[in-house]
């Protein structure tokens, strides 16, 4: 497959990586290409953003999470149709799962998709020592094709003329350009990082402003170039676990799945594999809507930031109740890390105040000041219609909250293995009937059988008027609500 295609990365965290590179697709998606943004790791909120900027779903590229296998037939796939692919990197070039490797880094997807990487480096505070940095950084392995650099919050004219002078004299690597140091450009920020582009903002105005900056301050060209210059990449043919036969598929069972402001951490994949598996997919709003989707046969509440928006959702009680009257009748209901959040007594925001949620987990959530972060390995404890005991998956946790209260009693879903930062086992999550509730937020590549169960306990749950088979495919997937998976009025 030719798929022209970069990889921006940097450092470190904190150089302009998604400001520049939402900037890079607007730019060139205004030119009439055809954009496919990407984000390597775990991250939600960044690829929101490259999402606005190209008009297109941005897909996450993680290969510790997902088999690295695999991660060259994501980005074919994903890109299919596409001019160009765009890829955002995570944190520092180098950094990844441990010390010791990389596993998961910018540097890892680059080398598992062969794609060029363009060093966005922030100079505010440096003059020659950009050359021994850019140097340090291309020579470190050898592997990587580091292709050019972009400069980032330069002081004046001069200052970018003196960095541009010293990278390239020493290094022989293009600089392609500079944007100036602007405080308007720089994304809000809160406890979890930037500000989804689902809750409201000026997001159209912000891509609209940076774009603008990489137009006037770099050489779109002459990164096209460097683009068009990545070797042709080869697409693995899909597991069988993702693309059934249309004999073999089953019914068509509703999955409701929330979206909205306070709801919006999920992967693309995660909803390919589930239509791919036989499912329709229908969005809700736990802010807005009375009910769930009518016909749905599970429901799968994602993370997000419902402690943000605690007072709204506790404030509709009709869509609580609905979800309520949907455990009792047995509906699976699976949460991760927000989703868990609303199952729960109560969410304690961080001034104290409590506000009443679903109450199908006993115990409240709790705001601090204390972030868990990290990829997990995590085993199921039980047999269950998602998990078989003993089965075990890579996922990440990313939250400021805890769970207050959970009964000691109450069976627990997984158990986390100990890992580089975790010495010791420890468990995780609840599995109480037909609801799963973990902190754990899972991609389903990592273990594709997860779409496959999930879509059998919906179609088992389904009313008896389900609707019959339609037709599946996961091209163009994810890139337009289908006309029966527009949010729920």
């Amino acid at each position: 497959m030719i798929l022209p295609r970069l990889l921006l990365a940097a450092p470190m965290s904190g150089s302009g990586k998604t400001t520049i590179t939402a900037g890079i697709i607007a730019a060139l998606a205004a030119r009439g290409l055809q954009v496919a943004p990407f984000k390597c790791g775990p991250d939600y909120i960044d690829p929101s953003y490259h999402a606005l900027a190209a008009g297109r779903p941005c897909a996450n590229l993680d290969a510790w999470m997902v088999p690295p296998e695999q991660i060259a037939g994501v980005l074919a796939r994903r890109a299919e149709g596409a001019d160009l692919a765009v890829i955002e990197g995570v944190m520092g070039l180098f950094d990844g799962y441990a010390g010791d490797n990389d596993t998961g880094s910018s540097a890892h997807i680059a080398r598992l998709t062969d794609t060029p990487v363009v060093i966005v480096l922030d100079v505010r505070a440096m003059a020659r020592t950009a050359a021994a940095l850019i140097a340090g950084l291309r020579d470190f392995d050898p592997r990587l094709r580091v292709a050019g650099v972009i400069l980032n919050n330069v002081g004046s004219p001069r200052h970018a003329q003196m960095v541009t002078q010293a990278i390239e004299g020493d290094t022989g690597l293009p600089v392609l350009g500079a944007l100036a140091r602007e405080e308007m450009i720089t994304l809000p920020e809160r406890h979890l990082g930037l500000v989804p582009t689902a809750e409201p903002g000026r997001w159209q105005a912000w891509i609209d402003a940076v774009r603008a900056r990489v137009e006037a301050g770099i050489d779109l060209d002459r990164l096209l170039d460097i683009a068009r210059a990545a070797p042709s990449l080869s697409q693995p043919i899909l597991a069988a676990a993702q693309t059934p036969t249309p004999d073999s598929r089953p019914l068509t069972p509703m999955i409701a799945v929330a979206r909205d402001e306070a709801f919006s951490f999920i992967y693309e994949e995660n909803l390919d594999l589930l239509r791919a598996a036989g499912a329709r997919i229908a969005f809700f709003s736990p802010l807005r809507d009375g009910t769930l989707p009518k016909g749905a046969g599970a429901v799968y509440l994602c993370g997000g930031f419902p402690e943000l928006y605690a007072a709204q959702l506790s404030a509709n009680q009709p869509l609580l109740e609905s979800l309520r009257a949907a455990a009792a009748a047995g509906l699976p209901i699976y949460a991760e890390c927000g989703g868990l959040m609303y199952l729960t007594e109560a969410v304690v925001d961080a001034e104290g105040q409590a506000y009443p949620l679903a109450g199908l987990l006993p115990g409240r959530s709790a705001m601090t000041g204390r972030l868990t972060l990290g990829y997990r390995t995590v085993q199921a404890q039980a047999d269950s219609w998602l998990w078989r005991s003993g089965e075990t998956v890579r996922g990440h946790e990313f939250h400021y909250s805890v769970w207050d209260g959970r009964p000691a009693e109450m069976p627990w879903l997984y158990q986390r293995l100990p890992d580089t930062m975790r010495p010791a086992p420890s468990p995780e999550g609840a599995h109480a009937g037909n609801v799963l509730a973990s902190y754990v937020h899972l991609h389903f590549l990592a273990y594709p059988e997860l779409a496959t169960r999930f879509v059998a306990a919906a179609q088992a749950s389904s009313p008896p008027d389900a609707p019959h088979p339609l037709p599946l495919s996961l091209k163009g997937r994810g890139e337009i609500p289908h006309q029966n998976e527009r949010n729920h009025p």
